[in-house]
């Protein structure tokens, strides 16, 4: 009797079709060679378990799927070869090749910053050149122009600041020295530098102990340098400048100043006052007759006590 071999049982091929697998792929050769892996995984019965076992996964949320799958070993009972490991480019080389090098590494484009840019004792020196005249020295009308340039009013007391950092010696004057001098210790060799520097001047003027000694500077800066004093009519104006703002009894003083028989303001006086300024009550309840206050000072309270009762 004949044997009969054995049936072989029929292998269920897999239908791969569009609308059993979605992908989402940059390329049409990628879909195709993923739907070909699919037909090749023999062990595998359903179309979602292959997806799952190649990592098909829904990443941005929204419903698309973005192929991440590497197939890196083979799957048992597979008859897809394994893939070889691609040798990795030379760095150098990859990055030379690369065509979006400008994405992945943006190259930053232009000119610096100004605050990047080092400071240039010749750009300075080019500037303070700009308004210096004949002399070398930059004078009243130049000062005017410079004032216009970096946007501050000629009689703003952030003018009497940068004068201060200069060590400038006469009202409305710069010497090269002085401009070279300042310039660089506030590092600033440009109108664009010190216009970004107005802000940090201005505040210096909140620093009780540096405001002391832009107001001990005031002094000598606005005197004639022949005089021992400042007139009256300079020595009102700059303190208005320094204390009008910030002086309660400033108005009051200044009217006293206006009727007195003072012609000038000597330095003792001048020192004085600011101490006076910071130290003494508005309703003067504080004040010693017997202290070791000017008499300009003396005849200013005694004044106002007066006027205040009348």
């Amino acid at each position: 009797m004949e044997s009969t071999p054995p049936e072989t049982p029929a292998t269920t091929e897999i239908p791969v079709q569009e609308k059993q697998v979605e992908l989402i792929c940059q390329t049409e050769s990628e879909k195709t060679v993923i739907k070909d892996n699919l037909c090749h995984l023999a062990d595998i019965s359903t179309v979602s378990e292959t997806l799952d076992k190649l990592s098909l996964l829904d990443l941005n949320g929204q419903g698309s799927r973005k192929y991440t799958a590497q197939l890196v070993k083979p799957i048992k009972g597979s008859v897809m070869p394994v893939k070889k490991k691609r040798k990795l480019p030379d760095s150098d080389d990859h990055e030379r090749k690369c065509k979006i090098t400008s994405f992945t590494r943006p190259q930053i484009r232009g000119a610096r910053p100004i605050s990047e840019k080092p400071f240039s004792s010749k750009k300075c020196l080019a500037w303070f050149h700009e308004y210096a005249g004949p002399d070398k020295v930059v004078g009243p009308e130049a000062m005017e122009k410079f004032c216009e340039d970096i946007g501050v009013e000629p009689e703003n007391i952030i003018m009497l600041v940068l004068a201060w950092h200069l060590e400038a010696a006469n009202m409305g004057f710069f010497t090269k020295e002085e401009w070279l001098q300042g310039m660089t210790l506030l590092q600033c060799d440009c109108t664009e530098r010190l216009q970004s520097k107005l802000d940090y001047l201005r505040s210096e003027l909140n620093d009780s102990v540096v405001f002391k000694n832009i107001y001990r500077y005031a002094f000598d800066f606005a005197r004639d340098k022949d005089q021992r004093s400042l007139d009256m009519d300079t020595a009102k104006s700059m303190l208005a400048l320094l204390l009008g703002r910030t002086w309660p009894l400033f108005p009051v003083f200044h009217q006293f100043l206006e009727q007195s028989k003072y012609k000038g303001m000597n330095k003792d006086q001048w020192y004085n006052v600011l101490e006076f300024s910071r130290t003494i009550n508005t309703d003067l309840s504080n004040y010693d007759e017997d202290g070791a206050w000017p008499v300009l000072l003396d005849e200013f309270v005694e004044w106002q006590k007066a006027w205040s009762a009348s």
